[in-house]
């Protein structure tokens, strides 16, 4: 076994070993608005829900290396208002792209093509292009050294036609196949799948695809 000592390594090795060892983590595509009412968008890794009863979800967010926060933090902390997407491989390249630093008054939406759209319940645009929405209010925050981790409320969710089964409350998985951060720059895909049987086998059997259970 290879021991490590996380007291005695730093934040950065830290980092690497976490980042690359804790996936795949489902991808927060986040719109704000700044003060200066531009739409920000950007990607997070460090992200997913956190309980239904009230339905709060998690993102963390770093700072900058000079210690400033980025844009979403602050607009964030500036609002209380944000909105969570998912984002599958037809927005990926784009979701990726929402990555890159741009000034707090250009819009990333607009420099990497995806659509801002109305929301229902908060400021913050939707993104068109992808297949969920999680429109949300700040509900609790956490700031550490080195980041803050939000606690988002969500008020209202918008998924793309199809996708959800409103009577059975189920979700149509052969339409839904977002896609995951595998560490570095490297991403996932989630269609292939399989399930386990919540009784002991005897012997290994044949998945059934989780879409038919």
């Amino acid at each position: 076994m290879t021991e490590v000592d996380f007291e005695e390594i730093s934040s950065y090795q830290r980092y690497k070993l976490m980042a690359s060892l804790i996936v795949p983590r489902p991808i927060a595509l986040v719109t704000t608005l700044g003060a200066n009412g531009v739409a920000n968008a950007a990607p997070f890794s460090m992200f997913n829900m956190v309980g239904e009863d009230p339905p709060i979800l998690m993102i963390s967010i770093n700072r900058l290396s000079d210690g400033q926060l980025k844009d979403t933090a602050a607009n964030i902390l500036h609002s209380g208002e944000f909105v969570v997407h998912m984002s599958d491989e037809p927005m990926a390249q784009k979701m990726h792209d929402c990555g890159q630093s741009f000034p707090s008054d250009v819009s990333e939406l607009a420099q990497v093509g995806l659509t801002p759209i109305a929301s229902h319940s908060v400021a913050p645009p939707r993104i068109k292009e992808s297949p969920v929405a999680f429109e949300c209010v700040l509900h609790e925050k956490l700031e550490t050294e080195s980041r803050y981790v939000f606690i988002g409320r969500i008020k209202w969710m918008a998924a793309r036609d199809g996708l959800i089964d409103t009577q059975a409350w189920r979700v149509n998985l052969r339409e839904y196949q977002p896609i995951a951060r595998f560490g570095a720059s490297f991403y996932t895909r989630t269609n292939d799948r399989f399930s386990l049987s919540d009784a002991p086998q005897e012997a290994p059997s044949v998945s059934t695809p989780i879409d038919e259970i």
